[in-house]
């Protein structure tokens, strides 16, 4: 199930929000236990038999939380901590690497492992690093062990970030989900914000995807010209930051609407003015994860140079991998490893100006090139289109009928990648009192019409 499939939207949020503020029951244990069981039900949707994976990763991490918390010694609790870390990675693994270690292996050695097929469940990768949060939090004594497994299940399965994010830490909601207070300021908010959420995803994403299924698709048959090559490349530049940052307005949105506030998981990333500024402002719940969890444990940038230079080559080769199960995508965070190597080293970002905001985006968009193809060869032939080192002229009537087609998508999309709500709101004295929520309102219609009329899109980081 999708935020923005006609199921969810029409018949499951309206049918747990009537039970969830029902007049009659209350209690916070009976909205607790309604929420688990609404998100077990949203994730068996489309994971009817992954259920029971994400059950016995729940029950694995509360009993080794209370383990933690129960070790007579620093060294035992180090033991349960590794014990539960590697018991998760180990899950992680097999449904999504185990596969792909197996072809390797058998082009490696010239044998068939082609046997071994396992499906990805999805949203595994979130809830295992959820999971490992989890234990570090208790670990690093930022969090208490949670008693009662179902309160973990519900930090867990919680429906609105399950299965895309944002990667929510559990010292974050640890007290809202035993004592949250639901407001009707923060239903409301909650409201805007899933729909502006909703409208990136069905109003934007969905229909710059186009531009760049289709751009790889004729790329694959024939040269595409450098201007229609350019265009594939922004459209899908803009497509995954709707998609994915629409994803996340939506959840953050949805959790406000229950009374728990997760931290924002994006902040225009494509204003940024280095590769550096840019990963702070992208997937920011990743990005912090993998500095808090990961880097600042190897020793971070407080070590010499080369230490720095493997710190950092570990934290992307794992980022790069987190993605997915291709060397695309260990290719695509090399590269981000060799840009921030470099801006570190030299912080030549410090002295371009305006020159920072090219350079960060040309570095972007060839990134995701890499990231978006299957194979190494396709990323490396699209690449060179865009560079005009295929033969390919500069301009043809593609280009043209991919600029007219969706001129105003194209406009919207430029527009809506800058900050121009904050700048709207800090200027405008009824933003929030009238103009937001009538804009969130239109937003909502007609990314309903949208939704009913349109074919089945899921999002981009249900792969992940």
């Amino acid at each position: 199930m999708v935020f923005s499939s006609n199921i969810f939207l029409f018949i499951f949020l309206p049918m747990i929000l009537l039970l969830y503020y029902n007049p009659f029951c209350q209690s916070r244990k009976f909205r607790n236990v309604l929420l688990l069981i609404a998100s077990l039900l949203f994730y068996g949707w489309g994971e009817p038999f992954f259920i029971w994976l994400m059950l016995i990763s729940i029950i694995a991490g509360w009993q080794v939380g209370l383990r933690m918390t129960a070790a007579a010694t620093p060294r035992k609790r180090k033991l349960w901590l590794s014990l539960g870390a590697a018991f998760h990675l180990s899950m992680l693994f097999v449904f999504k690497y185990l596969t792909f270690a197996a072809t390797q292996l058998g082009l490696l050695l010239q044998k068939d492992f082609s046997a071994i097929q396992l499906a990805l469940p999805i949203g595994i990768s979130f809830f295992t690093f959820q999971l490992l949060s989890y234990l570090l939090d208790i670990y690093y004594g930022k969090a208490q062990a949670q008693r009662n497994v179902l309160h973990v299940g519900l930090y867990i399965a919680l429906f609105p970030q399950l299965i895309a994010g944002p990667i929510v830490r559990y010292a974050d909601i640890e007290r809202e989900i035993v004592s949250r207070q639901e407001t009707r300021q923060d239903f409301t908010a909650g409201m805007i914000r899933f729909s502006y959420g909703l409208a990136k995803k069905v109003l934007l994403a969905n229909y710059l995807a186009v531009i760049a299924m289709n751009s790889r698709f004729i790329a694959g048959q024939e040269p595409l010209s450098v201007s229609a090559a350019w265009l594939g490349a922004i459209a899908y530049t803009l497509q995954i930051y709707f998609d994915f940052s629409g994803y996340s307005d939506m959840a953050i949105g949805l959790g406000q609407m229950f009374g728990f506030h997760f931290r924002e998981n994006f902040n225009y990333p494509y204003i940024s003015r280095s590769v550096t500024e840019f990963w702070r402002r992208w997937h920011i719940s990743l990005s912090s994860w993998f500095r808090d969890y990961v880097y600042i444990p190897l020793g971070g940038s407080r070590c010499n140079r080369g230490r720095l230079a493997l710190n950092l080559f570990i934290v992307w080769s794992l980022t790069g991998f987190w993605h997915g199960a291709n060397w695309t995508f260990l290719v695509w965070g090399l590269i981000y490893f060799l840009l921030l190597i470099l801006e570190k080293f030299t912080s030549f970002t410090d002295h371009i100006g305006i020159f920072g905001h090219l350079y960060t985006l040309l570095a972007v968009i060839t990134a995701w090139v890499i990231f978006q193809f299957p194979d190494l060869g396709q990323s490396l032939s699209y690449l060179s289109m865009m560079w005009g080192q295929a033969g390919n002229p500069l301009f043809d009537e593609r280009a043209v009928h991919f600029l007219t087609s969706g001129w105003l998508i194209w406009l919207m999309g430029l527009a809506f990648s800058l900050p121009l709500y904050p700048w709207l709101a800090a200027r405008w004295r009824c933003w929030h009192s009238v103009a937001e929520p009538c804009l969130a309102t239109i937003l909502f219609l007609l990314s309903l019409i949208a939704t009913v009329a349109g074919n089945y899109n899921p999002f981009i980081y249900f792969n992940f």
